[in-house]
Parts: structure tokens; C-alpha cells; sequence
């Protein structure tokens, strides 16, 4: 295949990508960057529910991207077969973005040595027979632990990605990205009523890892506790209170309402409720927010970007002072920055774009059961489901799914159909206490935005918000 393009890395010495760099160097004359994204992914899921396996699936997807940027204008070809003429045809696509433009080519991203996660394929081991006998495991297992469990849904899921980045003066960058996740759902039923529970975990390291018994029961157990908390849950209240939010998982609302705010191209346009605020007070003082790409065997965790720039920590808020935004190489170019690591795409047929990778508030130094015993009358919230967010406002409204009523700083009571609604700016200045129990999640984040999908992680301390409105039943 003397012709022809592979994007496996291991592969890539025997392709002949001199005919892709020559078309590659031709397109981007004149222009302020591009490059060749070539990737080569296999990913599998096996779906358990009803006591039986739903579903199991393999998909095996090749394919490149080229792109040619011209200022702010950005061309894109792309296609499904790793041949020379089809990168020819992808070329002729993207060069018309350069009409009328002169520029000259921004430095390739440097190299980097690091490693943050082995090189292994999910789908190689275990066996099929041994991922869908565990699935049948866990069944078993979370129907004898509580009679009242009326349904088990479990989930196993792995890929491994590998890539090739070609830049305009030759630079060929490789990387390969392993991820697994396992989920396990259950309901219980008590006296006709019905309420759920789940719990997962996943990252860039083998099935093995996740699958391990104690692993496995022990999402089993969490998932089973939060069906028969809710089961317990009366109807929440409604109205303006302070609320206190749990480590971990709840870093999922810092994600939405601020982290979105915060990258680069919302704030280049001036659409952020952050846009133009770098060096002002943006938060309560103690609050320091992160995004740290370099976390090793995380979800949301990458050598290298999908631009090629090695990822690195980016501290964003500092003791309440705003210090940057999360750039790829087109913004960051545009605003006269440097890139941060955070050039991300969903697949070849996307282009890149500023997104997060691990996201977290960093550690205070409250003792959490201080911070809940400070809690005059309001919502104790320890996991969320779903939310959603306003850039240009920064307002959300989020859905939790374990969550507690109190009063006088005691537990009452867990509460459900609890709802969180308010703005990230304004959130952030009513940070009054910050745990110094930091966690991240378990690794089961997904991010979307603007149609694409990115696997990414998020964490933070317990904290104390004065004035969030709740909404009820």
C-alpha cells in the first residue's frame, strides 16, 4: 500500500505518508495552519437488562480529516477510506477557505515523551464469554442482595483509538487511546412505587481494572443504596435556600456552569458571561478551578490533543481570580495566547475545537461534616443527573438524584425531585465553604457540545453556596 494512509500507529511507518505531506504542504500555503487527522477505532458494548443480554455491538471506524485555516475560517474534507486520492479530494474542499488570505503557518505543537496510559486494546481481553458472564454476575448478584430489587440493567463498554496527526511542515504525531466504563442500574419496588439507582466507573486502563469483584460490587452496592434511599425520598422543597454540594460527581455542576464558560471560543466572540473578565474577581476567595489533561489513566485525560498539543494543567480560576481560558490553536492564535492542550474533536468527520478534559475545583480546608453541620435549613446534594446551561449567562438548571433535607445542620431526610436552578457566575461568588476532601469521579463523563461528544472528568470538594433556588415537586 504504497499509496495509501493507515492511522494506527503502529502501522503508520509502513504507509507512504510523503504523498499526504506534499498535498498537506500544498493546501496550507498562504495559510495560518492545518493538519491531517487520521484515526483508525474499534469500540464495543454489551448491554444487559431484564436478565438478559439486550444487546452487544462492535463498530470499526477509519477515516481522516484535512484542514486548512485562514484567520478565523476554518476548511474541512474529510473521508472514510485512508487512500491518497481521497485526501487529494479533501484538499481541492478545504483550500477555498484561503481565498483572498495571505498568512504564514503557526509552529507545529513541540513533542512530548510522556505516556499517560498504556497501549492496549479492550477488546482483545477479556473474552466475549467472560464480559457477558460477568454482566450475568452482576445480575445475579444485585437480585440477592435486596428482594425489592425489581430490575438490574448493566453495561460494559471499550475501545481503543488509535491516531495520526500530520502537520503542514512534516511533523507526524501518533498516539492511541484505550477507554473502558461499566455501569450498573437497578430498581426497587416497595407497596407499588418504583425508584432507581446507579453507579459506574471507567478510564484509560484495562477491563480488568473495572471488573474485579470487589470493583464491580462495589458499584453494585452504591447503586443498589441510592434506589433505596430514594424509595425512602419525600417531595422536595421549593424556593431560594443554601445548599451544600458533595465531592465528586457534583463537579458535574462546575462543568457545566462555569467550565463551558470559560473556553476559548465562547470568549474570543465575546459570548461567555466570562468574556474580558481575565485578572478580575470572578469567584468567592478559596476558589482555585482546574482543567488538568495530564492525570494519568483518567477518562478525560489525553497525551497529546487532538491538534497535536500536548496537554498540560490549566489553572482557570485562582482564589477567585480568573487567570485564563481553555484554548485549541485557532483561538489561541487569535487572541495572541498560547494553546492549552484543548484542541478536541469527536471523530475524523469533526473539527477541533476548545473543550475540557478533567475539570475540578481543588481542595479547601473545611471538614466536610463542619460544612454540612453549618446548614441552618436547606438541600444536602450528593449526586446529580442531568443539566443544562446558558453560555451567554452562564444560568443551569440541574436534576439531583440523591439528595438530603436539612435542617440545623442534621439530615432529616432524603428528598426527590429536587432541582437546582442559578448561574455559574454568580454561583461561584457564593462559595462561603470548600471541603478538603477533593475526589474525581468515577470516570463515566461525557461532554457535549456543539453535536460532538468527548469523553472528560470532573471533581471537586464538598461546598457550601449560599442562595441557589431549588425547585420541587
Amino acid at each position: 500500500m504504497a499509496d495509501g494512509l493507515s492511522a494506527t500507529p503502529e502501522r503508520a511507518a509502513e504507509m507512504d505518508w510523503e504523498a499526504a505531506a506534499r498535498i498537506l504542504a500544498d493546501a496550507t500555503k498562504g495559510a495560518d495552519d492545518g493538519e491531517i487527522f487520521a484515526e483508525d477505532t474499534r469500540a464495543e458494548s454489551f448491554y444487559w437488562d431484564d436478565g438478559r443480554l439486550k444487546s452487544a455491538s462492535f463498530d470499526a471506524t477509519q477515516g481522516f480529516g484535512l484542514r486548512v485555516v485562514a484567520g478565523e475560517r476554518a476548511g474541512y474534507g474529510h473521508a472514510s477510506v485512508l487512500e491518497t486520492e481521497a485526501v487529494s479530494r479533501a484538499a481541492e474542499a478545504a483550500v477555498a477557505v484561503k481565498s483572498g488570505h495571505d498568512g504564514a503557518l503557526d509552529v507545529s505543537p513541540a513533542r512530548v515523551n510522556r505516556q499517560l496510559y498504556a497501549d492496549f486494546d479492550p477488546i482483545e481481553a477479556p473474552s466475549f464469554t467472560d464480559k457477558t458472564n460477568l454482566l450475568a454476575k452482576i445480575d445475579a448478584y444485585c437480585r440477592a442482595k435486596d428482594p425489592r430489587v425489581v430490575q438490574v440493567a448493566a453495561t460494559l463498554s471499550g475501545a481503543r483509538r488509535g491516531l495520526t496527526i500530520l502537520r503542514p511542515d512534516g511533523l507526524k504525531l501518533t498516539d492511541h487511546r484505550p477507554l473502558v466504563r461499566v455501569n450498573v442500574s437497578i430498581t426497587v419496588e416497595r407497596d407499588g412505587r418504583r425508584e432507581s439507582g446507579s453507579a459506574g466507573a471507567g478510564g484509560r486502563e484495562p477491563y480488568e481494572v473495572f471488573i474485579a469483584p470487589d470493583r464491580w460490587k462495589r458499584l453494585a452496592d452504591e447503586a443498589l443504596r441510592i434506589a433505596l434511599v430514594n424509595l425512602d425520598a419525600e417531595p422536595a422543597p421549593a424556593g431560594e435556600m443554601d445548599v451544600v454540594l458533595g465531592p465528586g460527581w457534583p463537579g458535574v455542576l462546575l462543568h457545566e456552569a462555569v467550565g463551558h464558560g470559560l473556553e476559548g471560543d465562547f470568549n474570543r466572540k465575546g459570548t461567555s458571561a466570562f468574556s474580558g473578565m481575565i485578572g478580575q474577581r470572578v469567584a468567592a476567595p478559596g476558589v482555585t478551578v482546574v482543567d488538568d489533561g495530564t492525570l494519568e489513566n483518567r477518562r478525560g485525560s489525553l497525551t497529546i490533543d487532538d491538534e497535536g498539543t500536548p496537554t498540560q494543567r490549566t489553572v482557570l480560576i485562582e482564589d477567585g481570580i480568573l487567570k485564563g481560558y481553555l484554548q485549541d490553536r485557532l483561538n489561541a492564535r487569535l487572541t495572541g495566547v498560547a494553546p492549552t492542550g484543548s484542541g478536541r474533536r469527536e471523530s475524523y468527520a469533526h473539527r477541533p475545537m476548545p473543550r475540557m478534559t478533567n475539570t475540578f475545583m481543588t481542595a479547601g480546608d473545611k471538614d466536610p461534616k463542619e460544612i454540612v453541620a453549618s446548614l441552618k435549613r436547606g438541600v444536602y446534594a450528593v449526586n446529580f443527573g442531568g443539566g443544562q446551561v446558558d453560555i451567554t449567562s452562564g444560568k443551569f438548571v440541574f436534576q439531583c438524584t440523591e439528595a438530603y433535607f436539612v435542617e440545623d445542620g442534621k439530615i432529616k431526610y432524603p428528598i426527590k425531585g429536587a432541582t437546582l436552578i442559578g448561574d455559574g457566575p454568580s454561583a461561584l461568588t457564593r462559595v462561603t465553604m470548600v471541603g478538603n476532601d477533593l475526589e474525581l469521579d468515577e470516570g463515566v463523563g461525557t461532554c457535549g457540545k456543539a453535536g460532538q461528544s468527548v469523553p472528560v472528568g470532573v471533581g471537586q470538594p464538598t461546598l457550601y453556596i449560599t442562595g441557589l433556588t431549588v425547585g420541587g415537586t
